[in-house]
């Protein structure tokens, strides 16, 4: 039998991954996870001592949205991506629409900010320690989603990382809200996206080798 026979018959036979085993394998990995990471959260840096004031202003809320909804959209692209031949349409705009509407509220405080104002809304008082404390807080949630997509059918293994890392720093951001003293959108924009941007370039790094069947 001829090489080319040999695989079309063995992908003839191969089933495609199961909607709901896909759900419950990533409700596994996510439900030890996020406890995980609010834990290495809570330890490490603490939650904001005027935690319930700043939730009583919408720039609080923003910082929530912002992540929520990228992660959102990361789980979905990661979902797809853990089945062989599911398409990613849409899911690049769902990926950058919460980014680029970030940049260009940024933009518009900046421009509407007094000069001597706009280096305060960039870097606030944390710039240097927020984005590689998102990083340390993805790391449980950046094993869970690999282990997730490992035990999937990944056949795009960068991008299937990337996505798998993607995922665990809009959640890490999502909790680390609840310790980031800043609210700037400005400082949003640049240092969560950065931080978000560090698991995401892990994963992809690591998809290739640890997601190979």
């Amino acid at each position: 039998m001829k090489t080319d026979e040999l695989v079309s018959l063995l992908a003839a036979s191969a089933d495609p991954v199961p909607v709901n085993a896909v759900g419950r394998r990533f409700a596994v990995a996510l439900g030890w996870s996020v406890p995980a990471a609010a834990l290495v959260m809570a330890v490490t840096f603490g939650i904001r001592h005027d935690l319930a004031q700043a939730m009583a202003g919408w720039l609080f809320w923003m910082k929530l949205v912002f992540a929520g909804s990228l992660a959102l959209a990361g789980f979905v692209a990661t979902e797809r991506l853990g089945r062989p031949g599911m398409r990613l349409t849409g899911i690049w705009m769902a990926l950058a629409a919460p980014v680029l509407l970030l940049w260009l509220a940024a933009a518009a405080v900046l421009f509407d900010a007094e000069p001597a104002q706009r280096a305060d809304l960039i870097f606030g008082t944390t710039w240097k320690t927020c984005p590689f404390n998102i990083a340390l807080i993805s790391l449980p949630l950046l094993a869970a989603t690999l282990w997730t997509m490992k035990g999937l059918a990944p056949t795009r293994l960068t991008l299937a990382g990337a996505g798998a890392g993607l995922l665990a720093g809009a959640l890490s951001a999502l909790v680390y809200a609840l310790h980031c003293p800043e609210s700037a959108v400005p400082f949003i924009g640049i240092w969560y996206v950065l931080g978000i941007a560090m698991p995401t370039l892990a994963g992809a790094l690591l998809g290739p080798r640890v997601l190979r069947w």
